[in-house]
């Protein structure tokens, strides 16, 4: 009997979650790099809930974001997970969750009481919301899967992003993130993959060859075209990318 799309996609994610924990000492022994954690391993319940709760709406656009940030994806297990968005959009349930061994302690997992909220994230999921109408139209039209589920941070708490780091150091976790990608859109059926910024593009184009690939700007207030115009050009850049 062949499992069904949610069932198949936490396979492929535990999978892939556990390769990237037998790479977590590689990472770690690089020296821009002070703390490694897997949201995929201590978030697990919100992930899973995630997957249960919206892969299986017929989404044949996959949005690829890179990594997680510390107020979202680290928080809730959810891509571009700020908290009131899960909460309220996503309608991710509150599960015991705690501060993983080898956090930072300056970043703290709080799940979804974090009064914090991720920009990138808010921003992601408000303008999905508002577009499509509903959370059902949103995952009728689309999907959103992180390439990395590692969330990698510096001495200080600042965010390492894959792209920062040496081949070397990184090309063992990017494989298996290739592999899952790859592994998503076959069991979704995927026609098109929108990267969430250009290494996510990059990425997709990299592996994959036989879907529509594009991107759009990155909702990052790091980012001059995502804060431009108070935000409204990106939004409008994100609108005319997505079904």
């Amino acid at each position: 009997m062949v499992e069904s799309i949610p069932e198949q996609l936490k396979d492929a994610a535990l999978r892939l979650s556990e390769d990237c924990d037998n790479e977590i000492n590689r990472i770690l022994r690089h020296k821009s790099v002070a703390f490694v954690t897997n949201p995929l391993d201590y978030a697990w319940e919100y992930h899973e809930q995630f997957i249960d709760k919206w892969s299986n709406f017929g989404a044949k656009t996959l949005l690829l974001g890179m990594n997680p940030g510390p107020y979202g994806m680290a928080q809730t297990g959810v891509p571009f997970g700020a908290t009131a968005m899960a909460r309220d959009v996503l309608h991710i349930e509150e599960r015991q969750i705690s501060t993983p061994p080898g956090a930072h302690p300056k970043r703290p997992i709080e799940g979804l009481s974090m009064e914090r909220q991720e920009v990138s994230g808010t921003r992601f999921w408000s303008m999905l919301s508002t577009h499509y109408g509903s959370t059902e139209a949103i995952f009728s039209n689309i999907y959103v899967v992180n390439h990395c589920p590692l969330l990698i941070l510096g001495e200080t708490g600042r965010n390492v992003t894959p792209v920062d780091l040496p081949k070397s150091t990184i090309e063992p976790v990017l494989k298996a993130c290739d592999r899952h990608l790859e592994t998503v859109v076959e069991i979704m059926g995927i026609e098109a993959v929108i990267g969430v910024g250009n290494y996510a593009k990059k990425r997709a184009q990299s592996i994959l060859n036989h879907v529509q690939i594009d991107s759009m700007w990155h909702p990052s207030p790091a980012s001059p075209l995502a804060n431009r115009n108070g935000g409204e050009d990106w939004r409008a850049n994100a609108i005319s990318k997505i079904p």
